[in-house]
């Protein structure tokens, strides 16, 4: 790749370097998102800890929605003070060293323990979810806004290497454990400590290259983490003056919703309908990422010719032939053409979105609007997963139901998008205060 290329998607003042070190945190969180929340820990949480019983599909899903539901109360303030003191590098510090201990603490959680790996779970992914936001919120910073689509892009297919490294490890790993005769409360505990020594390696790239580019804020009013639910309430009363972002913001409460669902329940849908094994459930994840990367990459460049708008689109409609081909898969072979085209539609939808998040989000605010489009994130991220699990749990496990019923949140994202005008949103964006 050209590096004048390069250079001249970024901001003045913004070095390559600094580039590459933000990307690695989406390499670094990948792996947990990957091992931890899609392919090992949640198949093994369903099927070891709580050992298949009716209620685990919902008490994960209710685990993660926890997790979601704190982070969406107090990222707007957290947001708000970062920008205040010009913290969020600092910040990111912090939560990165909450999320890479709290995954080896995953480690401890073994068969019957489902309190103890409920809550660690939620802390683990709390941390986790701060780091998504904190990383979000530098894009603008570093992008011109004409290339923001190339440069979150650049950064999603980093992460889906970050997930399929971290991931390719655990399951040689776990092969070898398994040719040893060894059980899944044996090696997934070890599969933890790789996904935390990876997270905690990569992000200290970050760390090391990522420099803070807004200026202190003194002025600003002060938001504290106790005030999050009155400070949510007076940036959303803010943000209503940019309808574009708002606009974005609903949509990306329903189709984030579904991709949620993909995220969080692929492994335990393959492994619980379709009838993959544990190994073949990580090389399905596997694929997914790569497909993922392409996706990410490819249409990261797409974006920026054809736009926004019409790129997500496109990947909205996607994602609704994959909910159908998953509903109707009757064996292995059908799910894998299910699996590829979400893996492909996933890294474009979520690069997409948050590339035209930036492009609508005020200079003067990167913090707090971001901690709001975290909360729209992580609502849909409850609202998902959990129509997911209350499907099943009252249609007595039917996960086909619960999957072909989740095409309606890319539907309803998709009829949301349609008044979005990312133009008029990033002339309102800039503005001055």
């Amino acid at each position: 790749m050209n590096p004048l290329g390069l250079r001249s998607a970024l901001n003045p003042g913004v070095r390559l370097r600094e580039v590459f070190g933000w990307a690695m945190y989406d390499f670094a969180n990948s792996g947990y998102s990957t091992v931890v929340i899609t392919a090992v820990f949640a198949a093994y949480f369903v099927g070891g800890v709580a050992d298949g019983a009716d209620w685990a599909t919902l008490a994960w899903t209710s685990g993660l929605s926890l997790s979601y539901l704190i982070v969406m109360l107090t990222m707007p303030g957290l947001g708000a003070w970062a920008d205040r003191v010009a913290g969020k590098k600092r910040m990111l510090m912090w939560v990165t060293l909450g999320c890479v201990l709290s995954t080896a603490a995953l480690s401890l959680v073994g068969p019957g323990q489902v309190a103890l790996g409920l809550f660690i779970l939620v802390v683990s992914n709390t941390f986790f979810s701060y780091g998504e936001s904190l990383t979000a919120s530098f894009l603008p910073e570093l992008a011109k806004p004409h290339a923001m689509g190339r440069v979150s892009g650049w950064g999603w297919s980093l992460g889906y290497i970050g997930g399929m490294l971290t991931l390719g490890i655990c399951l040689a790993y776990v092969l070898s454990a398994q040719a040893r005769g060894e059980s899944g409360s044996q090696f997934v505990p070890v599969t933890m400590w790789i996904t935390a020594a990876m997270y905690g390696a990569a992000a200290l790239v970050t760390l090391a290259l990522l420099r803070e580019h807004s200026p202190p804020r003194p002025n600003a009013p002060v938001v504290s983490v106790v005030q999050s639910l009155r400070g949510l309430r007076q940036t959303l009363r803010e943000a209503l003056p940019y309808r574009d972002f708002t606009r974005l913001l609903a949509c990306a409460v329903a189709y984030q919703g579904g991709v949620a669902v993909a995220i969080t329940l692929a492994a335990i849908y393959a492994e619980q309908v379709i009838g993959f094994q544990p190994q073949e459930t990580m090389v399905l994840i596997f694929v997914l990422n790569l497909a993922a990367f392409a996706g990410a990459l490819l249409l990261g460049y797409v974006q920026d010719r054809v736009g926004h708008k019409l790129t997500l689109s496109l990947t909205l409609l996607g994602w609704v032939a994959t909910c159908f081909i998953a509903a109707l898969s009757t064996d292995k072979a059908t799910f894998w053409w299910a699996a590829g085209i979400a893996g492909f539609c996933m890294g474009s939808s979520q690069s997409s979105g948050r590339a035209m998040a930036g492009l609508m989000v005020p200079a003067h605010r990167l913090g707090e609007f971001f901690g709001l489009w975290t909360f729209a994130i992580r609502l849909a991220s409850i609202l998902g997963p959990l129509m997911y699990g209350l499907i099943t749990w009252l249609s007595d496990g039917n996960q086909r139901l619960a999957i072909g019923a989740t095409s309606l949140l890319f539907i309803v994202g998709l009829v949301l998008l349609m008044p979005v005008d990312v133009e008029r949103g990033r002339l309102a964006a800039q503005k001055p205060a």
